[in-house]
């Protein structure tokens, strides 16, 4: 080899040392390790994160589930006890030939079975009431004056009860006055059967109603994430899907969920 070829040999040696990689200092490792860790505690915390809102879910939908499981069984009660009273209404029917001693002893039948729905509607959620409590209390007052024979009072009384089912089972949209706070203002409801009732004033409130030691209350919400939702449940109602997965604010005794 020449002077020259060695000269030229060492050149290219000398740029193929330089262009090697340098091993990684001390301080960059440090900061990848720190980066890692710092990594891991974030997925952790995602990970605790995720956990709790799954457990929340199971808590909300076993919330739900009993809430649906016990409106079900007191629709049925109500059902049974409505299919009693006709069946005890027409029994003394068929028992009495006499219009005035069927009137006589079917009236406090009737009375007592009014009385009864009276009372579960005054307790149960208020959508409604008190044009419903108004139709019970006009009808009390013509069976008690007579203006209403008893044999039209019964199947009145019973179309009263087959209402109260029909209002248990839908999901809706409605236009009704509420109590918010120390006013009266006009409202657009949402009612999910007998379970939950929510409002949206025309300036854009939104809440629901919630039960108290005192009977039921109109409350606004102020949590953007349920007022979200609830807003997510009126497009849907508006738009006549009636079925579906809706995440919601329960009220339960004392408040809201």
């Amino acid at each position: 080899m020449n002077h020259l070829s060695a000269l030229v040999l060492c050149a290219i040696l000398l740029t193929l040392v330089a262009a090697a990689p340098q091993p990684a200092s001390a301080a960059d490792a440090d900061d990848l390790s720190q980066g890692l860790i710092r990594l891991r505690a974030e997925v952790e915390a995602l990970n605790g994160e995720l956990t709790l809102l799954r457990d929340e879910q199971r808590t909300t939908l076993g919330t739900l589930n009993a809430q649906k499981a016990e409106l079900q069984a007191n629709l049925e009660r109500q059902q049974l006890a409505a299919r009693e009273l006709r069946e005890k209404l027409a029994a003394a029917a068929e028992q009495q030939s006499d219009a005035g001693l069927v009137a006589d002893n079917l009236t406090p039948l009737l009375l007592g079975a009014l009385l009864d729905l009276r009372r579960y509607v005054a307790a149960g959620l208020p959508f409604k009431r008190d044009e419903r409590l108004g139709e019970l209390d006009a009808f009390r007052t013509q069976v008690e004056s007579g203006a209403l024979p008893v044999p039209r009072a019964v199947n009145r009384l019973w179309a009263f009860y087959e209402d109260e089912f029909r209002i248990t089972r839908e999901n809706g949209l409605h236009s009704q006055t509420i109590t918010l706070g120390d006013e009266r203002v006009l409202a657009e409801v949402a009612k999910i059967g007998s379970m939950a009732l929510y409002f949206r004033t025309q300036d854009g409130r939104v809440g629901q109603a919630q039960p108290g030691a005192d009977g039921w209350h109109f409350v606004g919400l102020a949590n953007r994430d349920d007022i979200a939702r609830i807003n997510t449940l009126y497009d849907a109602l508006k738009k006549q899907i009636r079925q579906g997965w809706f995440e919601l604010p329960l009220a339960a005794a004392g408040g809201a969920q």
